[in-house]
């Protein structure tokens, strides 16, 4: 009771929504989200929290700057939700799922300059490489960008039905029809490269224990095996400096009962950490 605790990643504010049922009467939620648009809807849904709930569209990277800006010093509990969110995945203007036709956009910061589009476009030969190559797990990558070149060159790639196309008839028939579609990796690839999520995490996880009492908790949900090992050796690294102890020395995974209703969650692996107490505190 009486807890302050940062959801670094708002989405539709599920998390956010429990954070606030189990700190009670006394307590604080900071929530922050990089999309406007999940700040102004969980926002509206808090309104009636009597300055319980502060909702600010901020990028959990920045905590080292905004945290002083109100007044924080430290928090009891941090999560991080890396998922990108089902409105998110499920709007077709916002062009992060190839499973509907819409721009190639990809920004969870709608006010950001970089789209997928100029990635596509613009990027070297050697930078799409590297960017499916190293952030999207693709093996085909040189395959993939060959293909995506040859289409540059007749017409600009705008769509994602357009680049699912390119991709689908890039890879090799036995490849089109497996576990997962051809497409996703690419997709996967994109979306970090124009939201730059992995070094942004680096940050966070770098600045996050400066900010959390002793005893607290840091939290991090990852969906992909690049950021698990982050979080993974940023939580390693900090129990080898004394700083506290890893509570999950594997990942905690969804039950079978929660993959069910939520077939997402199969990728998901929970990591958390809590901050050392000083003897005699």
């Amino acid at each position: 009771m009486g807890k302050r605790v940062l959801d670094g990643t708002l989405g539709r504010g599920g998390h956010a929504q429990k954070i606030l049922e189990m700190i009670g009467p006394g307590g604080t939620l900071i929530g922050i989200d990089r999309d406007a648009q999940a700040v102004s809807e969980v926002g509206k849904k808090f309104e009636g929290c009597d300055g319980q709930a502060i909702i600010l569209q901020k990028d959990f990277r920045d905590i080292g700057s905004f945290f002083p800006s109100l007044g924080i010093e430290k928090v009891d509990g941090m999560l991080l939700d890396l998922g990108v969110s089902s409105p998110q995945l499920g709007d077709a203007g916002r062009g992060f799922s190839f499973q509907q036709d819409g721009p190639l956009d990809m920004r969870m910061d709608a006010s950001a300059s970089l789209t997928a589009e100029e990635i596509v476009n613009e990027y070297s030969p050697e930078s799409l490489r590297q960017i499916l190559w190293e952030w999207g797990e693709e093996r085909l990558a040189r395959r993939i960008v060959d293909r995506i070149l040859e289409a540059r060159q007749s017409k600009r790639i705008q769509r994602t039905k357009e680049l699912e196309n390119i991709i689908f008839h890039a890879v090799p028939k036995a490849y089109r029809y497996g576990r997962i579609h051809p497409a996703t990796r690419t997709f996967q690839g994109l979306r970090i490269a124009v939201n730059n999520e992995l070094e942004a995490l680096e940050v966070f996880l770098k600045e996050a224990p400066v900010f959390l009492n002793e005893g607290g908790r840091l939290v991090v949900i990852s969906f992909h095996s690049l950021e698990d090992r982050i979080v993974k050796n940023s939580f390693r690294d900090l129990e080898k400096n004394q700083m506290g102890v890893v509570l999950t020395k594997k990942p905690v995974m969804a039950a079978e009962s929660e993959i069910l209703v939520n077939p997402r969650s199969r990728s998901a692996k929970l990591r958390a950490f809590c901050k050392a107490q000083r003897s005699g505190s």
